[in-house]
Order: structure tokens, then C-alpha cells, then sequence
């Protein structure tokens, strides 16, 4: 197993722990418990709609949503227990009201609104307390959780980290593979000194979270794809090898070493802060007899990942180059594809762009898809993109041949 992966896992449960909120906050038992703080901030963004409070009114929504809705976890529930549709429901229900509010509609249709969402998500609490009760505070529910969270959250990052160094060593550049390490680190650092900043200095909302997340992922969407394409056109080209000895240092040197990093550093940027952040929620929220359980949880699922790494690393360096080339550029290609949908959500969720819903289009989490016109049009956009790259790579290619 590669001695640098394990540092660099080691170091971020180092630093995750160095700054976990131990203090004690209030948790919700249940999601019927978790349904009535909606409820309450609901009303009470209601009321000062009627008074004519229209900014604090749509603060209060955006609160309902941020701190019980999204905080306590209940939009990921419904997601992975009854549906990723049934979530986006939800989620298009809370912008609604805020839409509606800033249209100037009656008191009447804003509260007809505001209704059908307690309603609906009332209906998913029910259901949710008895596939997913949040009663279950056992120790060993704790280890699962934590497992969970860095399993799921380390996973794409994984993904990228392991493609990139397999085409370094692929292509004879093993004294490159130094920089990705250098900029796992740097982000493993960043993400962490971002989430502690978040925490304790700035205090910054659930919404500006949201607007971090958002960027990033379009910043990971747009690198990831150039360097989807930039391997992709080397698929075919007949004088591979001496594009090895020659040009490949120079480009590494250059512009597309700097891709590389960057590909990295966002990578690991954007789920390192979002993993610190989910495991200061779950320490506030356990017991501290329960820490330990946490801990093992989180170093089991360190292995885990490292698994995962070696298989998906020593298997693209199997492949023959050809197929390796378009395997690495698919993945890359998908990632990109995913980040354009979910960055462009999160900017939705942020009240940053509009959300135009497409009825009868599901839902496709894993695909970062969702019934937006303001999500699609980029993903469609970067499919338009991606043809015309390919068209245009595979014909330079034959010239060439």
C-alpha cells in the first residue's frame, strides 16, 4: 500500500479532529422533531411577509432550509431512503415561496404554498422515522455513519487523484506524481483551515456554503474537462512514443502541469471541506463515550479508500494505452458532467441563479442531473462541447496518421 496515501489520510484526520466543536448542541430525536423547526421558521417568515418584512421573510425560509432541512440532514435522507425526485420536490418548494415572496403575490397564495411543503415533508418525516429513525444513536450506528462519510465523500476525489498519477507513471513522468501529493496536501489543508474558518471565524451561513461549493464544482467542471479533452486527443496518435520522450515534459513543465494540479487541488478541495464539516455535526451531535467509535469508523473507512485507490490505480496502469487513455478521459469527462449539474444547483440553492423546473424530467443524482433549464443548458452545453472536441481531435489525428 502507497506510504504517501496513508500520510496524507492520516494527516486529514489529524487536522478534521484538531478542530471538532465539542461542545454540545441541541439535536433533534426524531424527524417529526426536525419537521416542526421547518415549521415554526416557516410561519414565522410568513408573518413578517404579512408585516411587509420582505427580506426577513425570505431569511427565515432560507434558514428553514439551511439549518433543519439541509443541517439536520433530512434532504440527504430522503434522497437516499424514499428518492433523489422526492428531494428536488422539496428543495423546489422552498424556492418557490422565496419566488412567489418576490413577486408580491397575496399573503393567501404564499401561505397555500408554504402549506403543500409542511405537508409533503411531513409526509416523508413519517416515513423516514420508520426506515431511517433518527433514534438510533448506538455506537455502533455512529461507526457506520462515519464510514459512510468519508468513504462517500473521499470517493471522487479518489478517482481523479488515481487517473492523474496513472497517467503520469503511463507516460514516463514518475518525477510528476511528487506534485499531485504536493497538492492533495495543500488542499487537505485548505479544505479544513476553510471549514474552521467557516465555523468559528465568520460564521458564515448555509447559503454562502452553498455559493463555495457551487463555484468550485463549476471551477473542478471546466479544468476536469480540459483535461479530459487534452488526454483524449492523444488516443489515436500514430507517433505516440516520441510524444513521450518529447513533448509531454515540456507540456508537464507548462500549462498542463498546473491542469494537472489544479484538477487535483479541487478535487480534494471541495470534498475535504465538506467532510470536516460533516464530522464536526456529527461529534456535537455524539455522546462522547461515543468518540471512539467515530474515530475507528473514520480510520476503517481511511482503508477503505486506500483499497480503492491501489485496485482503481494498478488496474489503469494494466491497461494498454489506448484504452487506458479513453477510460481516464471518460471518467474525467463524467466528473466534469456531474460538477456541471451540481455546481449549477448549488448556485440555485444559494438564491444566486433561478430554478425554471422541467416537468415529466427525473431526477438523476449520480448523474448530477436535475429538471432545471438553468442545470441542463450548461450539461448540454458541455456535451455540444465534447462532440465537437472529439470530431475535431479524431480528424487531426487522421491527418496525422
Amino acid at each position: 500500500m502507497d506510504n504517501r496515501f496513508n500520510r496524507l489520510l492520516l494527516i486529514f484526520f489529524i487536522l478534521s479532529v484538531l478542530i471538532v466543536n465539542f461542545t454540545a448542541d441541541t439535536y433533534a430525536a426524531t424527524w417529526h422533531d426536525v419537521t416542526d423547526d421547518i415549521e415554526v421558521r416557516i410561519n414565522k417568515g410568513l408573518e413578517l411577509y404579512q408585516k411587509g418584512d420582505l427580506e426577513g421573510a425570505k431569511k427565515s425560509i432560507t434558514d428553514a432550509y439551511f439549518i433543519p432541512f439541509e443541517g439536520e440532514e433530512m434532504e440527504q435522507a430522503i434522497q437516499r431512503y424514499i428518492g433523489g425526485q422526492n428531494a428536488f420536490k422539496v428543495e423546489y418548494m422552498f424556492s418557490q415561496i422565496k419566488k412567489l415572496m418576490d413577486k408580491g403575490v397575496s399573503q393567501q397564495e404564499v401561505q397555500a404554498m408554504a402549506d403543500m411543503l409542511v405537508k409533503e415533508i411531513n409526509i416523508y418525516a413519517t416515513s423516514l422515522d420508520e426506515l431511517a429513525p433518527r433514534e438510533d444513536d448506538s455506537p455502533l450506528a455512529k461507526f457506520i455513519y462515519s464510514f459512510m462519510i468519508i468513504v462517500r465523500e473521499g470517493f471522487e476525489a479518489i478517482l481523479v487523484i488515481s487517473a492523474i498519477l496513472a497517467y503520469l507513471i503511463k507516460s514516463g513522468n514518475e518525477d510528476r506524481v511528487k506534485t499531485v501529493y504536493n497538492s492533495t496536501i495543500v488542499a487537505l489543508i485548505a479544505s479544513v483551515v476553510t471549514a474552521f474558518l467557516f465555523k468559528y471565524v465568520f460564521h458564515i451561513s448555509g447559503l454562502g456554503q452553498e455559493l463555495l461549493e457551487g463555484i468550485t464544482m463549476l471551477l473542478a467542471m471546466v479544468v476536469l474537462f480540459s483535461v479530459s479533452f487534452w488526454l483524449i486527443s492523444k488516443v489515436e496518435a500514430k507517433k505516440w512514443e516520441e510524444y513521450i520522450q518529447g513533448k509531454v515534459k515540456d507540456s508537464l513543465a507548462t500549462g498542463n502541469s498546473w491542469a494537472l494540479w489544479s484538477a487535483v487541488f479541487l478535487a480534494v478541495y471541495r470534498e475535504g471541506a465538506e467532510t470536516v464539516l460533516f464530522y464536526q455535526a456529527l461529534f456535537v451531535k455524539t455522546d462522547k463515550s461515543a468518540y471512539g467509535m467515530i474515530g475507528l469508523g473514520f480510520l476503517v473507512g481511511c482503508v477503505a479508500l486506500a483499497i480503492i485507490y491501489m485496485i482503481v490505480q494498478k488496474g489503469s496502469l494494466k491497461l494498454p494505452l489506448k484504452p487506458f487513455f479513453m477510460v481516464t478521459s471518460g471518467l474525467l469527462y463524467y466528473l466534469a458532467f456531474v460538477f456541471a449539474g451540481q455546481g449549477m444547483r448549488e448556485l440555485q440553492e444559494a438564491s444566486i441563479l433561478g430554478a425554471t423546473r422541467i416537468d415529466g424530467l427525473p431526477t438523476i443524482t449520480w448523474l448530477g442531473v436535475y429538471p432545471t433549464w438553468q442545470t441542463l443548458s450548461l450539461q448540454v452545453l458541455l456535451v455540444i462541447a465534447a462532440v465537437i472536441g472529439l470530431i475535431y481531435s479524431f480528424k487531426g489525428n487522421e491527418q496525422v496518421a
